[in-house]
């Protein structure tokens, strides 16, 4: 959208609610405040980010409904233009009143995330403080609510400055070396360009290895919990969860498809996944549920392979821990409270031993499965250097496979040009994460995930 034109969109969402917000930005916002907005106390002119009383008026002049209003002139607002908001009463009729009114006075309808697209390409944040808003808004559990607002704090940010500044003087000391050819490195410059390069290069690798450990914050983590029948599959899922989710019956062959729901376990979210029993049957629907119970595997985080303490880990079990091996796997012990089983050669694989039925070690549980998934994620989110996007990874690779580019270079004695040129590339895989290079068909796709009104 034209960034010249003024928009205008109900920010608090669709429904009712006591009070209702409207926002509008652009060239015409106090043109608009002024004539729509009748205020009770009469001024010449709006003082900044003062809220007024009064009634907002149709053309012509009709009463649509007691409302409070507020002005920020830009530079210094979201969006870094004029902006202003309509606080009304929270009925759709008087929100999509108001909205008509204003849309027929001359303001454009906002797509999704254009009020923060503008505070982006208006220098009011960067792109991944920009990226940051919608992840809080979306934020599933306390753990990704906090990653979000320290990235919204500006943590990746400054992060990506620092490499950014290093890299710039880097290149600036070779470009030095290009224009003036006749001048040899001094050997100290080239011990320190080593040094910058072999620490940028593992600051990169870092970044990019606690991806995974982010994605697991803001989207969640897929558990599948697979076992024979009858081990306490559906008995640990329900303790999960926390109801009766899944039917448990001393049965084989109970649940015949898999049951998923949304849980969180130690202020991280997952999916948990609870499977038919596995085992050889004739049972069409059956067969058909263990089929998707292996279907699942390729999408999950975590496998828990639920097993019977009493019985001990069974070659039946071994088939099935065979069939997990690309997925990382929890062996699950379960049924404690019976007189257990010793196996002599069990899997060298993180075990948990409770039982579903007086609920022994399954509050180890939760514990368990962040070692597993995310040992180091309380470090990493304390020093802000925790990577949660894939567009942030991915230009993350392209950085560090340029850099490798540009040591190789240096080390075959190349021309420094070239060198140079692959420095620069550095620079611009790092400047698309906080937007400095970038495209706008990214933009599109970043501020899609936007709500309209944000």
């Amino acid at each position: 959208m034209d960034i010249n034109k003024t928009i205008v969109a109900i920010a608090t969402g669709p429904g009712e609610y006591g009070i209702a917000i409207l926002r509008v930005s652009g060239p015409l916002t106090l043109v608009t405040l002024n004539t729509f907005v009748q205020r009770s106390q009469k001024k010449e002119e709006w003082q900044a980010r003062t809220l007024y009383h009064g009634h907002f008026r149709d053309a012509a002049g009709e009463v649509v409904d007691e409302i409070m209003a507020v002005y920020f002139p830009g530079p210094h607002s979201f969006t870094g233009e004029d902006c202003g908001e309509i606080h009304c009463h929270g009925g759709r009729i008087i929100q999509r009143r108001i909205l008509d009114v204003l849309i027929q006075g001359g303001l454009h309808l906002a797509p999704p995330g254009e009020f923060t697209r503008r505070a982006f390409l208006n220098g009011r944040i960067d792109l991944s403080r920009a990226e940051a808003v919608v992840d809080l808004i979306h934020s599933r559990c306390e753990t990704s609510r906090r990653l979000a607002v320290a990235q919204l704090d500006g943590g990746i940010f400054r992060l990506v400055t620092a490499l950014r500044h290093q890299v710039t003087e880097t290149l600036a000391l070779i470009e030095a070396y290009v224009d003036f050819p006749e001048d040899e490195i001094d050997p100290a410059q080239e011990g320190q360009i080593a040094v910058t390069a072999t620490f940028l290069q593992q600051e990169f690798t870092r970044l990019i290895m606690s991806y995974e450990q982010g994605r697991i914050v803001r989207d969640g983590a897929s558990l599948l919990i697979l076992g024979r029948p009858n081990v306490g599959k559906s008995s640990l899922m329900n303790l999960l969860v926390g109801e009766e989710r899944s039917i448990v019956s001393s049965l084989p062959g109970t649940t015949r498809d898999t049951i998923e729901e949304s849980i969180v376990l130690s202020g991280l979210p997952f999916r948990i996944i609870d499977s038919a029993g596995i085992r050889d049957s004739e049972d069409l629907v059956e067969t058909l549920g263990v089929q998707r119970a292996f279907a699942k595997l390729d999408l999950a985080d975590l496998v828990l392979l639920v097993y019977d303490a009493s019985v001990g880990f069974t070659a039946a079990d071994e088939e099935i821990l065979q069939r997990c091996a690309q997925t990382p796997t929890l062996l699950i012990a379960n049924k404690i409270d019976l007189p257990c089983t010793v196996t002599p050669s069990l899997p060298d694989l993180p075990q948990l031993f409770v039982s579903c039925r007086d609920h022994s070690g399954i509050d180890l549980l939760p514990d368990k499965i962040q070692e597993i998934l995310a040992p180091d994620l309380t470090e990493e989110m304390a020093e802000g250097a925790l990577i949660c996007d894939l567009r942030h990874k991915e230009a993350l690779l392209q950085a560090r496979e340029a850099l490798v580019s540009f040591e190789r270079l240096v080390q075959n004695g190349s021309p420094l040009e070239l060198a140079a040129c692959e420095l620069r590339a550095v620079l611009t895989a790092l400047g698309a994460i906080t937007g400095e290079t970038t495209t706008d068909d990214i933009l599109d796709r970043i501020f899609s995930r936007f709500c309209i009104g944000k």
